[in-house]
């Protein structure tokens, strides 16, 4: 059984940092490219940062460029979102995801961040 499960959400000071994990299991971690995407409340998912099979390519949206760090173990099945200088702006339900061919095939069950003074 598949499953992806984020941690390291919680409630920060602007400009505060937090580190998010998704451990995995049931499927081979390093075969696939992985993602993060949020939810803020009232707004659509917005795809935050991908990374692929072996870390060696990312991507982020722009408003996070510069803030955010993607990286994954494989040894330890588990993909990281490093989050510094959070702004109000950031506060959303995080979800890691699977990527596939066709988009996205399984999802965590999401961690909240707070920004908030």
């Amino acid at each position: 059984e598949v499953q992806l499960v984020e941690s390291g959400g919680g409630m920060v000071q602007p400009g505060g940092s937090l580190k998010l994990s998704c451990g995995t299991s049931g499927f081979t971690f390093s075969s696939y490219e992985m993602t993060w995407v949020r939810q803020a409340p009232g707004k659509g998912p917005e795809v935050v940062s991908d990374i692929n099979f072996g870390g060696g390519a990312t991507y982020y949206a722009d408003s996070v460029k510069g803030r955010f760090t993607v990286s994954r173990d494989n040894a330890k099945n588990t993909l990281y979102l490093q989050m510094n200088s959070l702004k109000p702006e950031d506060t959303a339900l995080y979800y890691c995801a699977r990527m596939n061919l066709n988009g996205y095939d399984y999802w965590g069950q999401g961690t909240q961040v707070t920004v908030s003074s």
